[in-house]
């Protein structure tokens, strides 16, 4: 089985031709070809593109870029704006461009706080007629997530970052599990999925970070490995390791089975975003 990550970013330099609107923490530019570089690297097939919100807001042309430069490297995630009039229309546009595997709304930062807000419901019904994953960022929309989870029980909904905080400096925060008992209750709405990833910017040990397995078996055994995809987060947790240091904790643990790993590192992706590297 192939290796896949889950969610890594890819973006130029800051210029004229497709300025960023916003800051990310990380390099000047991680151009697609640099993310592939990083992954041939240290063994990883293929992964979850997601067009950066921070610099590239809604627009997600450079991902198709890279996406079209790489065939069959990458499949393509891009936020959306779920105030949109026609998001119906916007979605199932999205939906037939080639590549595109998921949408995502950055649901703490562009989204009404309502769990019944029109556009949102929308967008999550728009995405359920495609077959599109709704990736979602929740920090501090736990309980939102929870109401819009059961509204909606026929639309995937891939929780982002084991729907905690992450750092995008050192150190770690002093609690950084502390919602963790918020986010296991997600596992009850069987239509949720939740992503592994950034996981070991939580650390408050050094290379390979052993403090995570504790809670990050929890997730595990509370969503089950068929609902549960591994991760790095790659350009966000630049300042606090390397690509490889994302990778080699979890092909390395003793704390999963072969098997396990299989199904976390990319079997369970294969099947949630209907898709594999080529």
């Amino acid at each position: 089985m192939p290796i896949i990550d889950v969610q890594v970013h890819a973006y130029q330099h800051n210029h004229p031709g497709r300025p960023w609107v916003g800051h990310i923490a990380g390099p000047d530019h991680v151009t697609g070809d640099e993310m592939v570089a990083a992954m041939d690297a240290v063994g990883v097939d293929g992964a979850i593109l997601v067009s950066p919100f921070a610099l590239y807001g809604f627009d997600a042309s450079y991902a198709i870029e890279v996406g079209n430069a790489h065939p069959g490297k990458f499949g393509l995630v891009k936020p959306v704006d779920t105030t949109r009039p026609d998001i119906a229309d916007f979605v199932a546009e999205w939906a037939a461009t080639k590549g595109t595997v998921g949408i995502r709304i950055m649901l703490n930062q562009t989204a009404s706080a309502d769990p019944a807000d029109a556009g949102i419901n929308r967008t999550l019904a728009a995405a359920a007629q495609h077959s599109l994953p709704v990736n979602m960022l929740i920090w501090g929309r736990l309980e939102q997530t929870k109401g819009l989870a059961a509204r909606n029980p026929n639309t995937v909904l891939v929780i982002d970052h084991l729907g905690l905080q992450q750092p995008f400096h050192p150190p770690a925060p002093k609690e950084p599990w502390a919602e963790l008992p918020k986010v296991l209750s997600l596992a009850e709405h069987d239509n949720v999925r939740i992503k592994v990833s950034g996981a070991c910017t939580l650390s408050h040990e050094p290379f390979p970070y052993n403090d995570i397995w504790g809670p990050v078996m929890q997730i595990i055994d509370a969503f089950g490995l068929d609902r549960c995809m591994w991760g790095t987060d790659w350009t966000r947790a630049t300042e606090l390791l390397t690509y490889e240091q994302g990778v080699r904790p979890f092909r390395e643990t003793t704390r999963l089975s072969d098997g396990d790993k299989t199904a976390l590192m990319g079997g369970t992706l294969e099947k949630v975003y209907r898709w594999s590297p080529s």
